[in-house]
């Protein structure tokens, strides 16, 4: 992607232009690394250090303004968010607005968000439709900032619905150079002359801007993507001899496959960005077809790793697991059977895939995310899920582990909107081969994400859904016991809480919502804090 406005305004970015690696310096790196692993030697790098200035880049991009999903409609200052459905009960996508009455009736388009199940399908375009018309019925003008790089496929997608350049209209000078705004402009106010009207918008519309970071937002997304374009080139320039002749070493596989799942991980995050209209342009970076074949490798060759170690937890737990697994944490949970989530368990069934097929980068691309990241384990005669997590995670599950610890008494027998509140903390906590391993209790539930996305999408319980409302249920539960959580650790709601996941009560067996029905009204039967 060649977006010199990115790379020039590095200059205010928390991650400074002098950690950035040439092509030669990433290859050399690269090459330091595999060496290491075929002398063992000690003192070469580890392959933390090619992703370290990623890994800096993605922290800082996801910690800036962000999207609440769980707040609703109508939200504060002006904030707006509505929802896209199907007449099949579908939910397509989101569009996040603001609102500003004067000096002219406007709504400045944040983000547009393609549920995941039907993106790659034109629905972007068809968002822009519904809410030209929404803008039109309001007799109001839509204006949005254009961010999306000249040389992206997507960045004509506005002007195809009629979206025209402010300069068109009006001299105004921006306060930002960088903006690119376009303005939508309905039949009500086609003729009448709104130059004067929208320069004094312009200035009102960036000293919000300027509030929420959005612009930060946008320029951090560009620059990590440009980073991750740049990283894949290395790597397949790299390993082009071995791709080519299909050799599927340990170290290339693993590079590879830490590789995408970065970069599923921050697709995922970025949803949430305030400010964000960059469309799919992420989804440009195409992986060769000889690198989605390659089987996947998700821990480390013992070379490039240090010994393995028990971090915290319970350790009479940790004496009660599997002598081999003591010994060699990653490869005996690696080999663990996966979690059966329902959106895995689907897709398995739609691509004839078995539980013990070995997987591929390919299928993590397809699926869009990493199914084996949780593992399921019986510990005498207790089910239970090991996850995998980014080493630079466990102080903030130790942190986390802390907190619901302390908060564990107080949700004993707790309810909110009548949903029994549990805990979930970490009960272990293992790090080898480059990876932390989490064992926590596994529950009758899935997280809320998820089940929202079952309800709308799944044929049997659309439904249910519809008639009962269950996906605006779950959030609203979702949302009173990120409250409730708020109000009781220490340091009140001023400590962050989007640390933890919320899982409800699920029928894993039969993808079914677990839901009480009385006269009083619907309510889901557990939430778990993990």
């Amino acid at each position: 992607m060649n977006n010199p406005s990115a790379i020039e305004m590095a200059g205010c970015f928390t991650v400074r232009d002098q950690t950035k690696l040439s092509l030669n310096e990433r290859l050399a790196l690269i090459g330091l690394i595999e060496e290491g692993a075929r002398r063992g030697s000690e003192r070469s790098p580890v392959i933390g250090d090619l992703f370290s200035n990623l890994g800096e880049l993605v922290a800082a991009t996801v910690s800036g303004s962000k999207i609440d999903r769980l707040k609703p409609e109508g939200a504060t200052r002006g904030f707006q968010v509505f929802e896209l459905n199907a007449e099949s009960g579908e939910n397509l996508g989101r569009l996040h607005m603001l609102y500003l009455k004067k000096p002219i009736p406007c709504y400045y388009l944040v983000y547009v968000e393609v549920a995941p199940p039907f993106r790659n399908r034109g629905l972007g375009n068809r968002i822009l439709e519904a809410f030209a018309e929404f803008v039109s019925h309001k007799s109001a003008l839509g204006i949005l900032d254009n961010i999306i790089p000249q040389d992206d496929p997507t960045n004509d997608i506005y002007s195809k619905q009629d979206w025209v350049p402010l300069r068109d209209i009006t001299d105004v000078c921006s306060l930002n150079t960088e903006s690119v705004y376009m303005v939508y402009v309905p039949p009500s106010l086609s003729g009448k002359d709104l130059e004067e009207p929208l320069r004094r918008l312009v200035r009102h519309l960036e000293r919000k801007r300027a509030a929420i970071d959005m612009r930060e937002n946008e320029l951090m997304v560009g620059r990590t993507i440009e980073e991750f374009r740049e990283l894949y080139i290395a790597l397949i320039t790299y390993f082009g001899d071995e791709l080519q002749e299909a050799e599927t070493h340990t170290v290339m596989r693993y590079m590879f496959t830490r590789y995408v799942t970065r970069l599923l991980g921050f697709r995922r995050r970025i949803g949430d960005l305030l400010g964000y209209t960059g469309g799919e342009s992420l989804e440009q970076i195409a992986l060769h077809p000889e690198v989605r074949a390659l089987p996947i490798q998700s821990y480390a060759p013992r070379d490039l790793a240090s010994n393995p170690s028990f971090v915290s937890g319970d350790r009479e737990l940790w004496l009660k697991l599997p002598e081999a697994m003591k010994k060699h944490p990653a490869r005996m949970i690696e080999a663990l059977p996966n979690y059966r989530r329902p959106s895995l368990v689907q897709w398995m069934e739609q691509k004839g895939i078995l539980s013990s097929d070995t997987l591929t980068i390919g299928d993590l691309i397809d699926l869009g995310f990493d199914p084996t990241r949780l593992k399921e384990i019986t510990i005498e005669g207790e089910e239970h899920i090991f996850e995998r997590v980014q080493v630079s995670r466990l102080p903030e599950i130790e942190r986390n582990r802390e907190l619901l610890l302390e908060v564990a008494q107080d949700a004993k027998g707790a309810r909110v909107k009548n949903s029994l509140v549990r805990a979930n903390p970490p009960l272990l906590v293992i790090r080898d081969r480059g990876n932390g391993y989490v064992l926590r209790r596994k529950v009758q539930g899935i997280h809320w994400e998820e089940a929202v996305e079952q309800l709308q999408v799944s044929p049997a319980l659309k439904g249910l859904n519809t008639a009962l409302g269950l996906d605006r249920l779950i959030r609203s539960t979702v949302r009173e016991t990120r409250e409730w959580l708020s109000s009781r650790i220490s340091g009140g709601p001023t400590v962050l809480t989007e640390g933890f996941a919320y899982f409800v009560s699920w029928d894993l067996d039969n993808n079914q919502p677990s839901i009480t029905v009385d006269p009083s009204g619907s309510f889901v039967e557990s939430i778990w804090i993990a």
